[in-house]
């Protein structure tokens, strides 16, 4: 797999939706908003669901993603719409996979659905408010040798019954190209005549105080303006973002600490490819028709997948896009969450994004993405404190962030993290359908080293440095147990928005088992936060 430079999504995207271009300027449009249209009233207390990292086929025979989905669709009823937080189709994003790894499963949640295979991923309508943010995955490609050969090899892997699932055909998203065709308002296919203007006159209909922009209409015509954008239902601000483009690891300083840093990675490197290869080697003398090595084998499909995350993320840090910071999406989010506090219209604010800032995941915590993404958003959170300090009082400046990427369910709470993201409640939601994770044997509390040396360096806080506790994970959901007797709790999310201000929120997990070759539903109590 391949991750583009920041760069280049960004570059791709504005093409695909045309940016700013002369018509929508002079429609005074805005591009990263929406206004959902639901047949209920905009009530202060309402309900939404929330899944995560789901998109992938068949686990040997058995699906949890479409397992989720039905857990989604007993609920579907009394719910306002669905967030998503990002990797909608694995491995690679690619086009030729969207019916498999997302239609199929979703299928009673697209008009049409009764019959998936005539559906087009890019000609997708949704009879049920679907609204995602980009994954990493949903960005990755597939370098054009290897998917020759893995699609041309493909009958044969079948043939010989293949020991990994590998969602990987000719091609990868097309540097996200895919995502943006499946969801987004993909202006740049408006080429006729004016077809644009048209287009824009027929579905860029609602007025807001930021301007017009879409009309989201379940059914009729159910498309995203952009790859990060905003909304408002019952009083709560919505903003969806694109971690991806704010995810580039902070340059390793130039410095003795900074070499020493460099040189471990490049030994951690050459450490992981010895350990992928030894896994591949075991993966090969298992037969995955013996239940007890099917068992292996999952193990080792989950632990190949960590090890190439953790590959990914040192050959960020060893050769990092030192220009690339999405600058201006992370400036509108500032201005935008300062403009929600000065509007008596708001009571409450939900972020959701891919790439979480704070997790427990075993391998999550010390990745250098993770790190980036908490500092941008911090310089974010710092400014919005700034501006609007007094009128918060004292309330976190954000009621709630959902996020992705770790195969989990978990709950933390941050506390003095010396910085405006104090005391918000986060929720990873990603374990919708993909293999599950365990979380970090260091436990739920997580230390961050004071130095600023040692923050750029991701270095755990040690007895030579000094350390802030900033978060603890409350509840975490994820694989556990070993062999025969291994859990894999998949999970998803009802979230039911109270009355008042500031606004509570009922978080029900929605979770269900693959235990001993059986699905069983797990019932977690409800939690208000």
């Amino acid at each position: 797999m391949s991750d583009p430079r920041i760069t280049v999504k960004i570059s791709k995207m504005n093409e695909r939706v045309r940016w700013q271009e002369q018509a929508l300027v002079a429609r005074a449009i805005d591009q990263t908003r929406i206004v959902l249209e639901t047949p209920t009233s905009d009530s202060p207390e309402f309900s939404f669901l929330v899944a995560g990292d789901s998109g992938t086929s068949n686990h040997r025979g058995h699906n949890p993603q479409r397992q989720i989905a039905q857990q989604m669709l007993s609920e579907r009823e009394s719910c306002r719409f669905v967030l998503h937080t990002g990797d909608v189709v694995y491995l690679v994003g690619s086009s030729e996979y969207y019916l498999q790894n997302f239609i199929r499963p979703y299928r009673e949640f697209i008009v049409g659905g009764e019959q998936p295979s005539r559906i087009a991923y890019d000609r997708m309508v949704f009879n049920f408010p679907f609204l995602p943010v980009p994954g990493n995955h949903d960005y990755y490609d597939l370098p054009i040798f290897y998917g020759i050969l893995s699609a041309t090899a493909l009958p044969l892997r079948k043939l010989l019954g293949a020991k990994l699932d590998l969602d990987v055909g000719w091609h990868g998203s097309d540097r996200g190209n895919a995502y943006a065709k499946a969801f987004l308002d993909y202006l740049m296919a408006h080429k006729l005549p004016g077809e644009l203007d048209r287009h824009l006159d027929a579905h860029y209909t609602a007025s807001t105080s930021t301007g017009r922009c879409i009309r989201y209409q379940p059914g009729r015509f159910t498309r995203l303006p952009n790859r990060y954008y905003t909304f408002r239902s019952g009083g709560i601000d919505f903003f969806a973002l694109d971690s991806n483009t704010f995810n580039e690891p902070l340059p390793i300083p130039k410095t003795k600490q900074g070499e020493i840093r460099r040189r471990n990675l490049e030994l951690d490197r050459k450490q992981l490819e010895q350990d992928k290869l030894e896994m591949l080697e075991r993966c090969d003398r298992l037969n995955p028709k013996i239940p007890s090595e099917a068992e292996q084998l999952d193990d080792l499909g989950a632990k190949l997948a960590q090890v190439d995350e953790m590959l990914m993320d040192i050959d960020k840090q060893l050769s990092p896009d030192k220009t690339a910071t999405d600058f201006e999406q992370l400036e509108w989010l500032k201005r935008r969450l300062i403009a929600s506090w000065g509007d008596l219209d708001v009571r409450g604010r939900v972020i959701y994004l891919h790439h979480p800032p704070y997790v427990t995941e075993a391998t999550k915590w010390n990745q250098a993405q993770t790190l980036a993404v908490r500092l941008r958003l911090r310089e974010v959170f710092d400014g919005v404190a700034d501006a609007v300090g007094d009128v918060a009082r004292g309330r976190p400046l954000v009621d709630l962030v959902l996020t992705g990427h770790a195969h989990c369910l978990e709950h933390l709470k941050t506390g003095d993290t010396g910085h405006g993201d104090s005391g918000i409640n986060w929720i990873v939601c990603g374990g919708s359908g993909h293999s599950l994770r365990r979380q970090r044997p260091e436990g739920p509390v997580l230390q961050e080293a004071l130095s600023p040396e040692a923050v750029r360096l991701g270095r755990e806080p040690g007895s030579e440095t000094a350390s802030r506790r900033v978060a603890e994970s409350l509840l975490f959901v994820g694989r556990s147990g070993q062999g025969s007797h291994k859990r894999r709790p998949y999970s998803c999310l009802r979230i039911d928005v109270l009355d008042g201000t500031p606004p509570k929120f009922r978080v029900t997990p929605l979770v269900v088992e693959r235990f001993e070759g059986k699905w069983q539903d797990v019932s977690i109590e409800p939690f208000v936060i």
